[in-house]
């Protein structure tokens, strides 16, 4: 099997196993959701104050949000010792990794997509002239949380404080997405509109980078 073919299988196999339960995105919504509304209230933030700090709260809470999305990517397959079995078959190991990020991307962009209303509305922000502009800077800082997160998520599997360990691994790697992502974000919001090439490259490598590092030690790390 193809390793393409294979995590279009893993994918599917995730998007069944949430959507038929809708835990997690249900769980994940309702916490990012009073996160928003927690930080309008305390900020109470004016049209100019919300283009300056909005976007920085707005990815904080998406860090919120990738901490509880990502940590159960491997622990569902403890149970009946399902990753095992998937090492076993005869697939690129990589393609176990590549479907579960495939998945977490997903989840993630998804949950940002249904909280960017709920933002525009408590911090005052027109989105909709940037609309494209700003989905392109989620999908660029998303594609490095999914990456970075699925990477972390399967090294802190069998740890004892894995709870702990993710976000203690994510924080320091992830700092530099959401850094670029916030300035991509500010930047578009700002009057006058303007889309920064650097940190859109910023991102886009740090993306290649990641995701080209994932695949050279994906079978090392499915190993341990």
């Amino acid at each position: 099997m193809s390793m393409t073919r294979a995590a279009a299988v893993i994918l599917a196999k995730e998007l069944r196993t949430e959507f038929r339960s809708r835990e997690l995105l249900g769980t994940t919504l309702v916490f990012v959701l009073i996160v928003i509304v927690l930080f309008s209230f305390t900020f109470n933030p004016t049209s100019e104050e919300s283009r300056r700090f909005g976007p920085g709260l707005l990815w904080l809470a998406f860090l919120f949000a990738g901490s509880l999305m990502l940590q159960p990517s491997f622990l569902r397959e403890q149970p009946n010792d399902t990753l095992a079995a998937l090492r076993l078959a005869p697939i690129d190991p990589f393609s176990i990794l590549a479907g579960k990020m495939a998945a977490n991307f997903l989840f993630l962009l998804l949950v940002e997509l249904l909280l960017l209303p709920v933002f525009a509305v408590l911090y005052n922000t027109a989105i909709l002239p940037v609309l494209p502009q700003l989905i392109l800077i989620l999908a660029l800082g998303t594609v490095g949380l999914a990456t970075t997160g699925t990477v972390f998520s399967a090294v802190s599997a069998q740890a004892r404080l894995r709870e702990l360990l993710l976000p203690l691994l994510l924080l320091p790697v992830l700092a530099p997405v959401l850094i670029a992502s916030t300035e991509a974000t500010i930047g578009i919001l700002r009057d006058p509109s303007e889309l920064s090439l650097v940190w859109l490259t910023f991102l886009t490598s740090f993306d290649v980078v990641f995701l080209t590092a994932a695949w050279m030690v994906g079978e090392y790390l499915l190993e341990e």
